[in-house]
Parts: C-alpha cells; sequence; structure tokens
C-alpha cells in the first residue's frame, strides 16, 4: 500500500501513480483538497450505481471521511474499476480493505461486496481535530478490535501479528490522551498511527466474532460501527479465551494489562459505551441479531466456532 503522511503530500502521491482526473467521495463537510472533476456528497449512500454515473470522465476516486465515506467510495470502485485513494478523518481503518458495507442514508445495511482496488492512503491527524469525543473513542474502539482479532483469528499471520501488536500498544497509550486533550495533535498523530497499524494487520489477517456481532447489530439498527466494537469486543475476548489465551494475553501485554477485557472495557467507557440497551438495541431482537452475526465471515474465521446461541448469550451479556 502507498502510504503518505500530511495532506500537502497527496499531489506528489497522485502524480506518482500517475492519477490526474479524480472524482471526489465525502460527505458536505470536507473540501476537496486537490482539483477534482465531479463529486459526490452523499455518505454513506446506497445510489451506487447513480454514484458510478456521475463519476465517468475519473480515472480514480478520491474518498475523503470515515468508514461511510471509504467504503462508499470501495463500492463505485468496484462498479467502475476504478482505483481508490483514502484520506481518513477517523481510525475506522476502511482505507485499508478491498472489502465494504453498503449503507442507506439511515445507515442500515443494505449490502456489500469487496474487490474494490485500493490505489493509495494519505493520513493527516489535522484532519481528526475535530472530531467529537464519541466519534473518535468508537472509531478507535474499532480499531483495536482489528488489532486484537488479527491476532487470532484463522488467516493470522507473523506481518499481521507485528502490526496488530504495534497499533494496540499506540491505541491504548494515546486514546486516554486524546479524549483528555481533544486539540493535541501529537496524541492524535500518536493515536492515528496506531489506528494505521490496525489496519495493516486488519488487512494482513481479518476480521473475528466481535466484527461479526458489531457489524449484524450496525446493520440492523443503524448504530455506528465503532460504538457497537466498542462494546462486543470484550465478550468476544472473554469467549475466545479458551482457545486463544497465549494469542490474548499478547494484546493484553500490548496495552499494558493482564486483563485485556477489563481494559477494552475502560477505554470503551472514554467514550460513554457500556451498553447495548443505552445505544436503543431491542432486547427482543438479539437472537435475530446473533442468527446473522453467526453466518458472516467473521465469525466463520474466529478460533472458536460459536453458534447462534452463544453470540445471544455474549450479546444478553452486555445488553
Amino acid at each position: 500500500m502507498n502510504v503518505r503522511w500530511g495532506l500537502a503530500e497527496l499531489p506528489g502521491l497522485l502524480k506518482e501513480l500517475e492519477l490526474k482526473h479524480l472524482f471526489l467521495v465525502a460527505s458536505p463537510r470536507w473540501e476537496a483538497p486537490v482539483e477534482v472533476v465531479g463529486e459526490w456528497r452523499q455518505a454513506p449512500s446506497d445510489r451506487i450505481g447513480e454514484a458510478a454515473a456521475a463519476s465517468r470522465g475519473a480515472d480514480a476516486l478520491l474518498a475523503v471521511g470515515g468508514g461511510s465515506a471509504i467504503d462508499l467510495a470501495k463500492a463505485i470502485a468496484v462498479e467502475t474499476g476504478l482505483p481508490v485513494v483514502s484520506v481518513p478523518t477517523t481510525y475506522s481503518g476502511a482505507e485499508w480493505t478491498p472489502s465494504f458495507g453498503i449503507r442507506d442514508q439511515d445507515r442500515r445495511m443494505r449490502g456489500g461486496g469487496g474487490g474494490a482496488a485500493l490505489a493509495g492512503i494519505v493520513y493527516d491527524p489535522e484532519l481528526t481535530l475535530g472530531l467529537p469525543r464519541a466519534e473518535t473513542v468508537g472509531t478507535s474502539m474499532n480499531a483495536l478490535a482489528h488489532a486484537a482479532e488479527a491476532l487470532y483469528v484463522k488467516g493470522r499471520n507473523p506481518e499481521g501479528d507485528r502490526e496488530a501488536l504495534a497499533g494496540a500498544q499506540l491505541i491504548g497509550e494515546w486514546l486516554p490522551l486524546v479524549v483528555d486533550s481533544p486539540d493535541d495533535i501529537d496524541a492524535r498523530r500518536g493515536l492515528l498511527e496506531g489506528a494505521m497499524h490496525a489496519g495493516a494487520a486488519l488487512a494482513s489477517a481479518g476480521l473475528g466474532l466481535a466484527h461479526a456481532m458489531a457489524q449484524a447489530l450496525g446493520g440492523r439498527f443503524g448504530l455506528p460501527h465503532g460504538a457497537m466494537n466498542a462494546l462486543t469486543l470484550p465478550p468476544a475476548l472473554r469467549f475466545n479465551e479458551a482457545v486463544a489465551d497465549r494469542e490474548i494475553a499478547r494484546f493484553g501485554e500490548a496495552l499494558g494489562t493482564d486483563d485485556p477485557s477489563g481494559r477494552v472495557q475502560e477505554l470503551a467507557l472514554l467514550g460513554g459505551y457500556q451498553r447495548l440497551r443505552d445505544q436503543g438495541v431491542p432486547e427482543n431482537e438479539l437472537d435475530a441479531v446473533a442468527e446473522a452475526a453467526a453466518i458472516r465471515p467473521g465469525a466463520k474465521a474466529n478460533p472458536r466456532p460459536a453458534t447462534p446461541s452463544q453470540i445471544s448469550g455474549l450479546l444478553r451479556s452486555i445488553y
């Protein structure tokens, strides 16, 4: 992956990649950082065909924003064959994987896929300075789940382990400091570096049960993916300790604790994430969520198989 730091590096990266005609995918909040030939300002969106048609004449897609904008750009990329250059403004890690979820304007899941061509990433911590606490913590917890799961999913490998441990250490160190001092650019950079490493771990190894539960919850109820990972990672860690105790202990060491699930809960609380009921999840739909989670790729890649009944129990433990 071509990775650069600092928005000033974007023109040089585009020149190196020989990309000249950019189509911007972003919410109305973000200005185009370079000249573009067109733009799509609705993110998330399930109007993929319309967005793809609007990008005619471009030779690449430029995604500026969080996971919603980047996932939308990847969906358009699959439709058009255009490569994606991402400028992330959160810690979600979506810029690292060719897979994506399609959500409508109400953030409910409307499908997904994979196969997007990823051309490059430009990180700039200044773009995260205005990110509210809830989104800062939520997307950071999503990144932390990438790091944790990369250490024990079926696709784990030495490179993914290195990236995961580096990411977990940086996120654990810098997230509390960012919450205490949200305008501290050095702290924001440290946290963004952690999310970068965690994203690389995700790309190398893949997802596990925590993400399967988070995706099922977020897609069904239109809830933020990061918030759901903040809640589902602790029970997934506890569930997997029976078969991945050494791997989870390594994750704990990176966080500086001998109680990884407890430390994850402490970090989640920095964003106010404590129970599913607080997010408006209906208790009578937990069994249906569990059924949906059990068939997701993350559940199938988990080191310990989880039945819908077991997943329902995990969800009820955080309800």
